[in-house]
């Protein structure tokens, strides 16, 4: 009987593995905050975000979530539906509008748990500067390999309106 030859190499099944966790998690996350707080893991990124920082832009707000304006925007209207998140003009400029949590999504942030892509954040802040670099390079390449496009990438398992 012929073996058949492993694929890949043990580094490969350990960036695998650590993918599927990665996923997994972010998950596992995104379910809980749905069942427990009827909020998405994005929404709740958002609102951490904004808990953090008041009188954000959108694009300000990107910026702080590391993520494209159009899904940030998207996560925004729908917490702006729901009564968390209120928009107003800026006193200083009244082209600008700017984001708040309303006193319902304060409560909500008081009670929420830490976001899981903050958490993601921060570790990968926590790399010295040339393993991020050396990350970025080789996750990009992998992606551009694989033929996934380059279009913005959306909040952590938010639905697109």
């Amino acid at each position: 009987m012929i073996r058949a030859r492993a694929r890949g190499s043990a580094e490969t099944q350990a960036i695998l593995d650590g993918i599927r966790r990665l996923v997994r998690e972010l998950r596992l996350a995104s379910s809980v905050a749905e069942r427990t707080l009827k909020v998405s893991g994005a929404q709740l990124y958002v609102l951490h975000a904004l808990g953090r920082e008041d009188g954000l832009s959108v694009n300000e707000l990107a910026a702080r979530t590391l993520t494209h304006q159009s899904s940030v925007s998207v996560v925004v209207g729908k917490l702006v539906q729901r009564g968390w998140v209120k928009r107003r003009r800026s006193a200083s400029d009244a082209r600008r509008l700017e984001l708040s949590l309303t006193a319902a999504g304060r409560a909500l942030v008081r009670r929420a748990p830490e976001a899981i892509q903050d958490r993601l954040v921060a570790a990968i802040e926590r790399l010295p500067r040339a393993e991020r670099g050396a990350f970025a390079g080789a996750l990009t390449k992998v992606i551009r390999d694989v033929g996934i496009g380059s279009g913005s990438a959306p909040l952590f398992f938010e639905d697109r309106a």
